[in-house]
């Protein structure tokens, strides 16, 4: 999607982070669809690819912290990252999950609100903070764009924060299912019954505001229900989308 990123520029991420070979066409990026690039046209892709690094984010590795300046925006293009804030008591809360298509960069604040940490190997597109705002003025499709993101990113924080203010724990491990069928239909174009957890059940404990043994004991009882099935830790099969629908609903 863009050019490799030369080791110097690798500071942010953990030291494990290599330079990466090769070059990859933002026009042809698999996710393109799916992301703020997707307002541009073929001109105009090619003005940001110029301006772009592809940089590798190994699983555990830190992309940015709490504090730190936000001095670039960024684009997830494979894996899986995580959204963590450590509260003052010391529990960790985990407030979202950046997968592909996904865009980093829509704060108010000019530092970043929360540890970006992958939680699988991962790859971003990196754009100085300067030079997207520079773009952003010049293509007001794109500003667009990162508008109709930040209000759909508002939507679903509302979302969650009704879940967690009146789902049970089955509802809540429910919507949390059904919302990432509904992602992974949307980036491979076709709804399928196999859902991918690149994140424990630890995180997604974390993320629901339940405890890692509450997860999984939710998740045994949705299998013993019928309504999912678990051929691996990490895929989830929905064997009745109609039912865990309605059980997502039950405290809507």
């Amino acid at each position: 999607m863009s050019r490799s990123a030369p080791g110097s520029e690798l500071s942010p991420v953990s030291s494990a982070a290599q330079e990466s070979s090769g070059a990859r066409e933002c026009l042809h990026c698999s996710v393109r669809h799916l992301s703020v690039c997707s307002a541009l046209s073929c001109d105009e892709v090619h003005a940001l690819e110029r301006i772009t690094v592809s940089l590798p984010v190994p699983m555990g590795a830190t992309l940015a912290r709490s504090g730190e300046p936000r001095t670039y925006v960024y684009t997830v293009t494979e894996g899986a990252l995580r959204l963590v804030r450590t509260l003052a008591d010391g529990r960790r809360q985990v407030n979202g999950f950046v997968l592909p298509g996904d865009y980093l960069g829509l704060s108010g604040s000019d530092l970043h609100r929360y540890d970006i940490e992958a939680i699988a190997d991962s790859r971003v597109c990196r754009v100085p903070t300067t030079q997207m705002r520079d773009l952003r003025q010049h293509h007001p499709h794109l500003e667009r764009k990162l508008l109709q993101r930040a209000c759909q990113e508002l939507d679903a924080a509302q979302d969650n924060a009704l879940a967690l203010a009146r789902l049970q724990p089955p509802e809540r491990l429910a919507d949390f299912l059904l919302r990432l069928a509904a992602r992974e239909a949307t980036l491979a174009g076709h709804s399928s019954n196999r859902v991918s957890l690149p994140m424990g059940r630890g995180d997604i404990a974390d993320h629901l505001g339940l405890t890692m043994e509450t997860v999984s004991r939710t998740f045994t009882k949705l299998r013993q229900q019928g309504l999912i099935a678990l051929p691996h830790l990490n895929v989830v099969e929905i064997l009745d989308f109609a039912e865990l629908q309605k059980l997502a609903n039950d405290g809507a």
